[in-house]
């Protein structure tokens, strides 16, 4: 299947025409103020590309679960001020999605996540071309993502490029040895990614909650910590497949809760009863570390611990210090909302290899999953 995108290129002469550019300004709020603005900034190369190009740049997004409805607090007013300091020029908020510039939140409509023709028609009035750079959303059937690019001629931004030449890389073309690095705490969104490269992966190092899940399925007492009950029969079967080539922690700082005062208990092996697993531990880290130390190609998703908290920080500092000290040019990807936050609070955001900006797409993309964003706009099939 081929992978060639549609590029801005192959959109002709763009002065005076209006493009309708998707980007993914779901980010996260504090009130009225952005406090992450990583998505925005990355999405400013296509932004000022087009503008330059003399184009009339519309640009729509999501923001948070509206479900279909108007609310204030899911505005997207707050992610066009940072677009307009970042830009250095004025952005006009409009205050619908459909009419006659960042337009409001597209959720506030049904007929977004429906994959809505008519919606989609409607959005396509607003433009003579569409744009679609929003990677994070790309794995969503919704009307701005995927209908709008049979509406219109269309093509990936720069950022939607630069993911997908990322993650094809790692997925299709690993540099042996290939280490997966696999923490957070949802099993069932990551097992897809894991048996997708089982037999081709060198190490599968597995941290965070979901460790607790593998522990469980080997008959490892667990105490309190977090673990879903429904994927231990899959964890078996990726247990059995992987045999030693699975890496899992062998200690753990632990507490009674994530809130817990004082320092935490490290526990060798099992976790006590009445305590939870917050983050390996020291002996686990050094394992982790050394496994990533000797990789060709690392996929890192999911935190190894509740870095939030710096009691619990250590493990995925650790992790994100082996992968940062890698010679230059290893293929390194990294991924997932949770992963993203823990590089930048930890400083090592720019150290690192490829962050993806999207969790759920990059997780899909690399299990294999086809994602309608990207089919849309593959030159065997887009507009």
């Amino acid at each position: 299947m081929s992978m060639e995108l549609r590029s801005i290129e192959d959109l002709g002469d763009l002065r005076g025409k209006r493009v309708l550019l998707r980007v993914d300004y779901n980010v996260p709020l504090a009130g009225d103020r952005v406090t992450d603005d990583t998505r925005i900034a990355r999405s400013l190369p296509t932004v000022r590309e087009l503008v330059a190009a003399g184009a009339r740049v519309v640009l729509m997004s999501h923001l948070g679960r509206p479900k279909g409805s108007r609310d204030p607090k899911y505005s997207v007013a707050p992610a066009g001020r940072r677009l307009a300091e970042l830009f250095g020029k004025d952005v006009l908020i409009l205050p619908d999605c459909v009419g006659p510039a960042l337009l409001e939140n597209l959720r506030f409509h049904k007929g977004e996540e429906k994959n809505d023709e008519a919606f989609a028609r409607g959005l396509a009035e607003l433009g003579d071309v569409y744009v679609n750079d929003a990677f994070g959303a790309a794995h969503r059937a919704h009307a701005s993502v995927a209908a709008l690019a049979g509406l219109r001629p269309c093509a990936a931004g720069r950022l939607m490029q630069e993911e997908i030449s990322a993650l094809s890389r790692v997925r299709d073309r690993p540099v042996a040895p290939l280490v997966l690095v696999m923490g957070g705490a949802k099993v069932a969104d990551k097992i897809p990614l894991i048996r997708n490269f089982l037999d081709r992966v060198a190490r599968v190092v597995i941290g965070g909650a979901m460790a607790y899940t593998f522990l469980a399925a080997k008959g490892v007492a667990i105490g309190t910590s977090r673990f879903e009950a429904e994927s231990v029969e899959t964890t078996r079967e990726i247990l059995a497949r992987a045999g030693d080539r699975l890496v899992l922690p062998v200690d753990h700082r632990c507490a009674a809760g994530p809130d817990g005062a004082g320092a935490p208990v490290v526990s060798e092996g099992a976790v006590p009863d009445g305590l939870m697993g917050l983050d390996i531990g020291p002996r686990s880290e050094a394992t982790f570390a050394a496994a990533v130390r000797g990789a060709g190609t690392v996929v890192w998703n999911g935190p190894m611990g509740v870095f939030e908290k710096p009691a619990f920080a250590s493990g995925t500092r650790a992790v994100a210090a082996a992968i940062a000290t890698l010679p230059p040019g290893t293929p390194r990807v990294v991924g997932g909302g949770d992963t993203v936050a823990a590089v930048e609070s930890l400083g090592f955001a720019g150290k690192v290899g490829h962050v993806s900006t999207g969790g759920g797409a990059s997780l899909e993309f690399l299990g294999g999953d086809e994602l309608p964003g990207v089919t849309a706009l593959r030159k065997d099939t887009g507009r």
